[in-house]
Formats: C-alpha cells, structure tokens, sequence
C-alpha cells in the first residue's frame, strides 16, 4: 500500500510539472455572412449570396528552459460543402496553421523555426489576417535580438515545392528549384528582412527593410509555364511612428517599394503613406480619425508607380467591404482614403464601432474620373460568461469612379451595395499550464 501511495504521489507530481509547461487550447469560431456588394459592386441581375463557415483550431504548446514548441492545426468547414456520409473532405481545407519552436541562443538571442506568423506594428505590411478563416502564416527561420526596449529581427523564408519533378522515357529528372504555386498573388519564392523597433516611455519607431522574391514565368497556350525565365525581386522599405500620450494616440505609417514585380515588371517610386489619430472623450467614447495615400500606376507600360502592402492584415485597413488590396486592386489606380471613427462602450460586456471612409483613386482613371465613393462600417461587439459574439454591416456608396474602376456600367450595378456577418467566438481552454 505505501508503494502505491509513493506512486501515486510520484505520478500527481509529474502532471503537476507537465501541466506547468504544457498547454492546450482551441478556437470555434462560426460567421454567417451575407454579401450584396462585399468585395466589388455587385450587378442588378444576381442573387445575394449566403453562408456560414467555421474555423476550428486545436493549439498546442510546450515549454522548457531552453526553447518553446507551438503548434496550431485548423480545418475551415463551409456548411454544406460536404454531402451526408462522404469519405474525404471535399474542400481539403485542413491544415497546420503554426508549427515552430523558439530556442534560446542566450545574451537576449532567440531563433524561431517553422511554420509561423509575422506581424508587427499595426500589420500594414506584415500581419496575422485573423479576419480570413484560414488566417496568413510564414514558413520561416528568425534570429531574434531584445533587450529591454529594443528589439531586431532578422527573417528568411525560401520557398519550394521540393518534389518539382517532370518525367520522360527514363523516369524522373528534377526540374531544380522553379517554384510553381502563382505568383499574382504576391506568393514568394524567397524573403529577407530585418526589423529594428526602439521604444521609449511615450513615443516608439521602427524599421522594416524586406525583399521578397518572385518566380517569372510565361503563359504558353494559355497554360502557365516555369522554368529558365528567372525570378524578380521587390524591395520595401519603411518605418511605423507611434506616440502615446494619456488619452491621446497618434500612429504614422511611411513606406516605400521598388525593384521587379513577377515578370521583371519595374516598380518605380511606390510609395504608402498614413497617419492615424485617436483620442478618447470619455470613459465611454473614443473618437479617431485618419487619412492613407497609397501610389498608383502612373508610369509607362512595362513599368509601375503602384504600391501594394503585401502580407499585412488588409482587412483591417480601406474599410472592412474588402475592395482594395484584398486579393485586387494591384497595379491600379492607388488609393487615397479619409476616415473618421466612433467606438462606443455601451456597458460593461458590448461596445459599437461607426466608421466612414471616402475613397478616391491617387491616380486618376481613363476618363479623368478619381472620386470613388463612401464606405459605412458598422461593427456591434458583446462578451458572455466564456465566449464573444460579433455583427457587422457594411454599405458602400459608390461614385462614378467606382463603377470604371471595377468594370461594371452603373445601370447593371444594383443601387443597394451592402454585407452584413454575425461571428461567434469560443475559445475554450482544455489545460492552461504556466508560460
């Protein structure tokens, strides 16, 4: 009996440690969406769309002296993808969001290895896109220096589809290191940066200098085809300026790109500039206020003046109906984009956003035209015993310009341009160990 008890308490003992470094957490998290205008204008002549998806996610980590292993597997299920009792999951949607470990080099040295999410400052350029269900990550290797209020980075990424074989008579013969997923959207082939943030007791700046990589290829009947036509390579540099002072906060994004776009495409002079105000009234309201000028295309064919922010948290940025730089508007006519905002705390668990945004192109358009239109965000937030609900309407009053820049005549576009979503959070945590 007294070696079993010695076993028992040996065992509790053990789970008491593993639970001091072990954790393990996850994420439901269920939209419903109805998009009438979400993205681009929509036509008269279309039905609405609607639909619910789901993120799940299943995080796990582990912590020892000397290094931290992390690892985030999700699945992003739209409801009704799959028919009753199928076998395989048709959308192949499941995936390991972050897999990484941070090992301790010493002297304030830190390497992170793996699967991972870049974001810094307020994510322009770098960020986690959260909004997207299935999220943005980084295969990826850093050095990482701090101590105290400074911090730098150093981070490399190449990518490659490893096993990029073609076949003849003989069998198969390695192609080398063309990388063949598409490289429209801004996917990378290799990527340096270095990131430099100094922080003081109200004011903080950083740097960030990144190149980024880009596999050229050429469209031979109609398919897409690599190999001996080289890579381009895109350079951005810039710094984000915050100063905090009580209730008052003022925010200042400048950057600027140049070098080749995918298929040596030369990017002269891109240039992205904003600045960002906020103040809060009272213990209940916030007020903020902002202007961003993104460059457009202004220059000769075979070349561009057009910025792109690249793999920050777009979302979050030029109104939340995702009509600029979400997957479009590249190598257009820039964006300039005045906002003002509200944020109401309503009680102790909700509060409710207002946002107006005027937008109107840096460049003009073909006919002259620059005036884009009006966006109206609305953004409801509660919190329950354990989990968060989320509404949001949108609705975008289009100019003239609007129309032009998405191809659309205005006599085909519907006169009521708007999305709505409702999202639920849970965030259930399964075994919650010391970090």
């Amino acid at each position: 009996m007294k070696k079993q008890l010695i076993v028992l308490a040996f065992f509790l003992g053990s789970l008491q440690v593993l639970q001091a470094q072990f954790t393990l957490d996850g994420e439901f998290r269920p939209r419903a969406e109805y998009r009438h205008g979400f993205g681009s204008l929509f036509p008269e002549s279309a039905e609405p769309g609607f639909s619910i998806n789901t993120r799940a996610r299943l995080n796990a980590g582990y912590k020892t002296e000397t290094y931290t292993f992390y690892l985030s597997m999700q699945d992003v299920l739209t409801w009704g993808e799959n028919r009753q009792i199928n076998s395989v999951d048709t959308n192949n949607s499941f995936a390991i969001f972050q897999a990484w470990a941070d090992i301790k080099l010493g002297s304030g040295f830190t390497t992170k290895i793996g699967r991972q999410v870049l974001s810094y400052d307020d994510q322009r350029i770098l960020g986690g896109l959260d909004w997207a269900q299935m999220g943005r990550n980084h295969d990826a290797a850093l050095i990482r220096y701090k101590k105290g209020s400074l911090m730098f980075d150093v981070g490399l990424a190449f990518n490659q589809d490893f096993d990029s074989n073609t076949s003849d008579i003989s069998g198969y013969v390695s192609t080398g290191n063309e990388y063949t997923e598409d490289p429209n959207f801004f996917t990378y082939k290799a990527m340096q940066y270095g990131y430099l943030k100094k922080e003081w007791s109200t004011f903080s700046a950083s740097l960030l200098v990144m190149n980024n990589t880009f596999q050229n290829y050429e469209l031979i009947d109609g398919v897409r085809t690599y190999g001996g036509f080289g890579v381009s390579s895109l350079e951005t540099i810039g710094t984000h300026l915050k100063y905090n002072s009580g209730a008052f906060v003022l925010e200042g994004n400048a950057y600027l790109q140049a070098g080749e776009r995918v298929n040596d495409l030369s990017v002269k002079s891109a240039f992205l500039l904003g600045l960002e105000a906020s103040y809060k009234l009272t213990s209940k309201v916030g007020l903020g206020a902002g202007i961003e000028v993104v460059s457009g295309n202004d220059e000769d064919a075979g070349e561009t003046g057009a910025f792109f922010p690249l793999y920050g948290t777009n979302h979050k940025f030029n109104g939340f109906m995702d009509y600029f730089y979400v997957g479009n508007h590249a190598n257009s006519v820039g964006l300039v984009d005045v906002h003002v905002s509200a944020n109401f705390t309503l009680n102790e668990t909700s509060s409710l956003l207002v946002k107006v945004l005027n937008f109107s192109g840096e460049q003009e358009l073909v006919s002259g035209e620059k005036s884009l239109g009006t966006e109206i965000d609305l953004v409801y937030s509660k919190k329950f015993n354990g989990f968060d609900l989320k509404l949001g309407y949108s609705q975008m009053f289009a100019s003239d310009g609007m129309y032009e820049l998405k191809g659309i005549l205005k006599d085909d576009a519907t006169d009521m341009q708007n999305w709505a979503w409702a999202m639920l959070v849970l965030k259930p945590k399964f075994l919650n160990g010391t970090k």
